[in-house]
């Protein structure tokens, strides 16, 4: 059996705490607390059991970072102005959208967030737009064209709106970009759609799936064109999603038509089948701005059009790991 040091090069490190940048694949012993440890890669992410919402609803906007803060503000149904803030363990109700609507979006933190679009009680396609100041929401200018069912992202000063349902009630290709006083229309998607994931920034971003009807399009943005890219593996629509830039994005659960848990990372080149929700359903919310730590919550299934399940995902994250002799 081939040693340590013939397979890496080097005996391993005897040190009095763990290295502040470990590499992967580096082991030592820890002379302090007496084990042998290591860095790895975890194969996938995982979702698990985080606070429930305390008003159940889908097609919600979202703002975030990370698994342990987050902003969720109006849904359906019926079309609602509430607004909760979470902590990483519960969710607290906060000051209401100025504008109660359902099908809008969300960019920022939950500190400083933007939600635009959306469809008032009972229907419609609103430009409104709102921002987030940690307290309070406060009307600013419109988006050029009014929309619900849009994806969107960035944060509350540099903002992508992206497709959704225009009047009457069509699917649209429209893009525009927020730079914290007006929205600016610019470059169409390649295919009309609404009711799909969002993942990056103004500059770099990722939209996947939609409908109507069932869609696998992936489409990947570079601050000025849209470009066709490899499909999801899983064609859906009401599909969940975040991410850091048009290389780095996870989409997850959604409709088929039937309810999927299904969670896909995407590359920079191709989607790849990773751990499930824990709870089947589309149409919930997702936040975090990350692919290593971001939220799931509200949402439908086959029977409830208003879940209160919020579920927390740790991506494929360096960890130090201690070795035992099992």
């Amino acid at each position: 059996m081939a040693t340590y040091k013939e397979i890496k090069g080097t005996q391993i490190e005897v040190l009095s705490s763990d290295p502040s940048n470990p590499v992967e694949g580096q082991v030592w012993y820890n002379s302090t607390s007496n084990v042998l440890k290591g860095l790895k890669v975890l194969a996938t992410g995982s979702w698990a059991t985080g606070g429930s919402i305390n008003d159940g609803r889908s097609i919600m906007g979202a703002a975030g970072t990370g698994n342990s803060t987050g902003l969720i503000f109006g849904g359906a149904p019926p079309s609602t102005a509430n607004t909760e803030s979470y902590n990483g363990t519960n969710w607290t109700e906060v000051n209401n959208l100025n504008d109660a609507r359902h099908a809008l979006a969300g960019a920022g933190i939950a500190t400083a967030a933007l939600a635009f679009g959306g469809a008032p009680a009972p229907a419609g396609h609103a430009p409104l737009t709102e921002t987030w100041n940690g307290t309070n929401w406060t009307a600013v200018n419109n988006l050029n064209t009014g929309r619900s069912n849009l994806a969107g992202g960035g944060t509350n000063t540099a903002a992508l709106g992206v497709g959704g349902f225009e009047p009457p009630g069509s699917e649209t290709a429209k893009t525009e970009t927020w730079n914290g006083t007006n929205w600016t229309e610019v470059n169409d998607l390649n295919t009309a759609r609404a009711y799909m994931s969002f993942g990056g920034t103004t500059t770099s971003a990722i939209v996947a799936g939609g409908g109507p009807g069932v869609k696998n399009e992936t489409e990947i943005w570079n601050g000025t064109n849209w470009t066709e890219t490899s499909n999801l593996n899983t064609a859906r629509y009401f599909v969940g999603g975040t991410g850091v830039s048009n290389t780095d994005a996870i989409a997850f659960g959604g409709l088929t038509p039937s309810v999927t848990g299904a969670t896909e990372q995407w590359s920079g080149s191709s989607w790849t089948e990773v751990a499930d929700l824990s709870t089947a359903r589309g149409a919930m919310q997702g936040s975090g701005n990350s692919t290593t730590a971001a939220l799931a919550a509200g949402g439908e299934n086959a029977t409830t059009s208003a879940l209160t399940a919020t579920e927390e995902w740790s991506g494929t994250t360096p960890t130090t790991v201690t070795f035992t002799d099992s």
